[in-house]
């Protein structure tokens, strides 16, 4: 009889570690979804900022005629920053990735500003209403990117912190389970979304 009862001890005593081994990976991955998921909102609408973009290219076209070079550059960033968006769609929880999009759209923000301080010098494209539709759009867009950022940068933090907390911290690396990167704006002047007025 006390044989049975040591069995049942030290079985009991291996089953405790695994079973709380598997509340700790099933939590890091819960945490690694809910980010991934929160990065999947923001390449929503980082989306539509760059599809919006070509479009108000298009429309200053006619009015920026000697600002060629201008019109080339935000295309070029916004190509960029499309590209850096699908790889980290792809790959979310690649800190390599992600600072690679933080840098391209920081670029794609600097090349719009440009854009739009030019464009200040052209009453005719100013009153354009194609130009005035797109420009609001994109402000509405930008303030959505806003809203997504802040909920995948809370979503990270909640995964960073519980992944680092004892004892989750002594199986978080040997399970693959590395930290994840904010989505934040580097450069104070690209945190402001750019000024148009009408």
């Amino acid at each position: 009889m006390t044989g049975w009862i040591t069995l049942g001890i030290v079985l009991v005593l291996l089953l405790v570690p695994v079973f709380w081994a598997i509340g700790i990976y099933n939590k890091l991955v819960q945490l690694r979804n809910r980010f991934k998921n929160a990065f999947a909102q923001i390449d929503v609408q980082l989306k539509r900022r760059h599809d919006l973009i070509p479009n108000l290219v298009e429309t200053a076209k006619g009015y920026l005629k000697h600002e060629q070079e201008t019109l080339e550059n935000v295309i070029q960033a916004r190509n960029q920053a499309a590209g850096c968006r699908e790889a980290a769609a792809a790959q979310p929880d690649s800190a390599s990735k992600m600072q690679e999009l933080k840098a391209s759209e920081g670029r794609l923000a600097g090349a719009l500003s440009g854009f739009f301080a030019l464009s200040e010098a052209y009453p005719d494209l100013k009153a354009n209403q194609n130009m005035m539709q797109l420009t609001e759009e994109l402000t509405t867009t930008e303030n959505k990117i806003s809203f997504a950022r802040q909920a995948f940068n809370d979503a990270v933090m909640r995964y960073n912190t519980d992944r680092e907390q004892f004892p989750a911290v002594l199986l978080a690396g040997p399970l693959g389970f590395g930290p994840a990167e904010f989505f934040e704006i580097e450069d104070k002047s690209e945190k402001e979304a750019p000024k148009v007025s009408f």
